[in-house]
């Protein structure tokens, strides 16, 4: 049989290994070699891949005598896997050779030489080197191993159905499919599996090519085995010696294999995996990767990372990917899946973005980013992948909002004749004086209330800042031009607020202007016959002002002139019921309303087609809620406090991550937690229960119940993070803390301190993590809303900011908020697009106007 080059190199490299690393392999040494292989090789190459790697190789085998003995094990295992990649799995590793054992010793020992050398060719620059392969008259061979302990026999067990592999070279006919296919379309995926993936939001194959690894474990670092180190995360090259399988008396079954290359032997481990016992067959060439473990004085690795030695590796040996999970998924079959899809479509795969702007801008092309965003080379082609990928979701996000703002520009309004004289007399009716905060927003309104051009503004301010009696007195101005105006609330009991309180304050500005404001209540629990009456009063303009939940965009839902259209907490809504209230008067000024800060630059480029007023100062005399992290050991503590509370007069909110308890989590549940809470804590008060899956008259009737102090404590899931108004509460205490977001733990916050008296905010851990201590510690010692808005967005990210698709925006994987200069980029050149060609007509931009479409499809105000 003719060996390749790079056959021939490998079993000199082997030879080098078992004559322990003393340039001896061939006459005059290794680097002898090195140019005549070089040649060799090179014919060999198809690819400017493998080019590069034997110039490498060659440059290596060049310097080796140069090379420290001690270092040459290490050396040599770096060669092998550059030859590897360059040409392939060579024969030898296929051979099933039985292994030359080291000297039994522990896992740092060094093996020792053999005792003689086998015969060596010179390697003479006239004549490509030829080795002879080792027989038994020419090497002395080294001694065979001792013999296993006596064992049970083994029986023979089947690879469990569940760990699907992928084949190598196969090609699967993917002629009729396109990256909007099932990924029912790829070989190895039924409808089961496909459920699975749903979970993981990987319905379609190119949904594939966006699940991104959460991150990445680096195992680029090879190591002989005879220089590991306890707790280094680690890759080595090895040959199996030995595998044994016993079951333990519980059931579980242990698998354990014996390593060696050559420097040292290492057992591995793995737990539950039987199939293993026959996979890992004695000579078997492995990458294992993983953190070294020990165990009785002895260096191991316990379930480890695995593949069999080849020119792709793609679970070991280099930048790792880790995607999420879910039940029923490994992480080595939806990694092996990921890079057959990720090689496949890549080639085929467009670049939307114009090839002038990739040039200038200096951002890869999207295949390869996409390539080195699943399987990087290192963390620099890394990096340039992800700041592609973001720099795409902002450019996509900034020309979907451009395009939003010009459609609703050139669209015809109606102006709102606002006179002067009116504004003082209704601010002056007020019970307080507005902040100038609040009075520049108010202004900023009336300004875009007096245009032709419809208002399209985000009114944003902390919890308690006054929004809503700025949209009021925007409201009140818009009626006594004769028309009427909506306020659209995202649940009943915040709606039924805001009913009650702008009733009293329209009580005082109507006594002050001369003149009565009808304002009214539309719910889900509307009694039939006073919606019938309502409608009425709506349709022939008698109502002024509607209060509402989602009802009140229900089609048989008329208002005679629906001039001012008002949202609360608009992540909280949908697009297509913005645009259902839109629709509910001809192009209405629209104002939309949100506690959760969000710093000034993320604002200007994921609302870009609204105009931003923020009022970022407290009334006068609001506390400070006093905010306490405890640890569990610290509960009975808490409730003391909570107990010394009720005594003087107060009430409280206990806040429960779960509605009910699960088997797979430890959080506490609001049914389980208030049972326990009135039966063992607080025997003596009135415990409400409030959740999400009760019906709305049921939740209306405990918030009233507490509201009016029928009630000492009530226990809530987060439904109650936003707008509950209840003066009389002064501590709330949040069980499983490091379950929640900065942005809602500050949400709960603001549940309090709504009174006359001191408050207090109790935030209790369960088994919190590094990055939820960090949140913790951050809400601690932090009280205003917009720097913890920071915060939050540097720790979790704009996506889980925002949460999956509630704000209406796509979602935002890669950006993160020190992207400031790539959101400031991405704002200039979708500017510099848009300025060119705002419809996106032009045959270089026709693949992003694709693009564009399909990123906010079918989520936006776009469609």
């Amino acid at each position: 049989m003719v060996l390749s080059s790079f056959d021939k190199l490998s079993r000199m490299l082997t030879q080098e290994k078992r004559l322990g690393y003393k340039n001896k392999a061939v006459f005059g040494g290794l680097e002898k070699l090195a140019s005549n292989w070089g040649n060799e090789a090179l014919q060999e190459a198809t690819t400017d891949e493998q080019r590069a790697l034997i110039n490498e190789i060659t440059q290596d085998l060049a310097r080796y005598s140069e090379v420290a003995e001690a270092d040459r094990p290490h050396f040599i295992h770096r060669l092998l896997v550059k030859l590897h990649k360059a040409g392939g799995a060579p024969s030898v590793t296929r051979e099933r050779e039985a292994p030359v054992p080291p000297a039994a010793a522990p896992a740092k020992s060094p093996a020792p030489p053999s005792p003689a050398e086998p015969t060596q060719v010179e390697a003479t620059p006239e004549v490509a080197p030829v080795v002879i392969e080792a027989q038994p008259e020419q090497v002395v061979p080294t001694p065979d191993p001792p013999p296993p302990s006596p064992r049970p026999p083994v029986s023979p067990r089947p690879s469990p159905p569940h760990a699907p592999r992928l084949p190598r070279e196969s090609q699967p006919d993917l002629s009729n499919a396109g990256l909007d296919s099932s990924v029912t379309k790829l070989p190895g995926i039924k409808e089961a599996m496909a459920k699975k993936l749903a979970n993981l939001g990987v319905r379609t194959i190119g949904d594939f090519l966006s699940l991104y690894p959460r991150r990445y474990d680096d195992y680029r670092t090879l190591k002989p085995i005879n220089q590991l180190q306890f707790g280094e995360e680690v890759t080595i090259i090895a040959q199996v010696w030995e595998t044994r399988q016993r079951d333990t008396r519980n059931g579980r079954s242990i698998v354990t294999t014996t390593l060696s290359d050559g420097t040292a032997t290492i057992e591995v481990t793995w737990f539950n995996q039987p199939w293993l016992a026959q996979k890992l067959t004695p000579g078997l060439q492995l990458v294992i990767s993983g953190k070294v473990d020990e165990y009785l004085g002895r260096l191991t690795f316990q379930s480890p990372d695995w593949e069999e030695l080849d020119k792709n590796m793609i679970h070991t040996g280099r930048l790792v990917p880790v995607y999420p999970l879910t039940e029923g998924l490994t992480i080595k079959w939806l990694r092996n899946q990921i890079k057959a899809t990720v090689d496949y479509w890549t080639r085929r795969l467009p670049d939307y973005l114009p090839e002038e702007s990739r040039q200038r801008l200096g951002m890869l092309p999207l295949d390869e980013a996409i390539r080195q965003i699943h399987f990087p080379d290192d963390w620099g082609k890394l990096e340039a992948a992800r700041r592609r990928l973001a720099f795409d979701e902002l450019l996509l996000i900034q020309l979907g909002v451009l395009r939003q703002r010009r459609a609703w520009q050139a669209q015809q309004g109606r102006p709102v004749n606002i006179k002067a004289e009116a504004v003082e007399p209704m601010l002056q009716a007020l019970p307080y004086q507005l902040t100038s905060a609040q009075r520049k927003a108010l202004d900023e309104i009336v300004a875009d209330l007096r245009r032709e051009t419809p208002m399209s503004r985000l009114l944003q301010g902390d919890v308690g800042s006054g929004k809503t009696v700025v949209a009021l007195a925007a409201m009140v101005l818009t009626v006594l031009d004769g028309g009427q105006a909506a306020i659209l609330a995202p649940t009943e009991i915040l709606a039924e607020q805001h009913f009650q309180g702008m009733s009293r304050l329209l009580a005082s500005i109507g006594e002050a202007l001369g003149r009565p404001f009808q304002i009214r209540l539309l719910t889900g629990s509307t009694p039939a016959a006073e919606r019938k009456e309502l409608l009425d009063g709506l349709a022939n303009g008698q109502v002024d002002i509607l209060v509402g939940t989602h009802a009140i965009i229900q089609g048989d839902v008329e208002l005679k002139s629906l001039r001012l259209a008002v949202i609360d907490e608009q992540h909280r809504f949908g697009v297509e019921q913005r645009a259902a209230l839109r629709e509910k008067g001809f192009n209405p000024h629209m104002l939309v309303m949100t506690a959760t800060p969000i710093p000034r630059t993320l604002a200007l480029t994921l609302y870009g087609d609204l105009d931003l007023s923020i009022i970022d100062e407290m009334p006068p005399g609001r506390q400070i809620i006093e905010t306490r992290w405890l640890t569990p050991r610290e509960r009975e503590r808490a409730y003391g406090f909570i107990q010394a509370q009720i005594e003087k007069g107060r009430q409280a909110f206990i806040i429960c991550p779960l509605v009910e308890e699960s088997e797979k989590t430890e959080a506490k549940s609001a049914v389980e937690e208030h049972k326990r809470l009135q039966s063992q804590i607080f025997p003596k008060l009135k415990l409400g229960l409030l959740h999400g899956r009760m019906k709305a008259e049921e939740k209306e009737k405990v918030m009233a119940a507490f509201r009016d102090r029928e009630m000492h404590i009530l226990v809530s899931t987060s439904v109650v993070e936003v707008g509950i108004d209840v003066p009389n509460a002064t501590v709330i205490l949040v069980e499983g803390a490091n379950r929640f977001g900065l942005a809602q733990l500050h949400q709960f916050r603001g549940r309090v301190g709504r009174g006359e008296h001191q408050s207090y905010c109790l935030l209790l851990a369960d088994n919190a993590s590094a990055e939820a201590e960090q949140r913790l510690a951050v809400i601690e010692r932090t009280s205003n809303g917009f720097e913890l808005a920071e915060q939050d967005l540097q720790l979790r990210g704009p996506g889980e900011f925002f949460g999956t698709r509630q704000s209406g925006l796509p979602d935002l994987k890669l950006v993160k908020l020190s992207d400031t200069k790539l959101l400031e980029l991405a704002r200039q050149e979708a500017g510099l697009i848009f300025e060119k060609d705002p419809s996106l007509d032009s045959p270089q931009n026709r693949l992003l106007a694709r693009q564009l479409a399909n990123f906010w499809s079918p989520r936006s105000d776009l469609n």
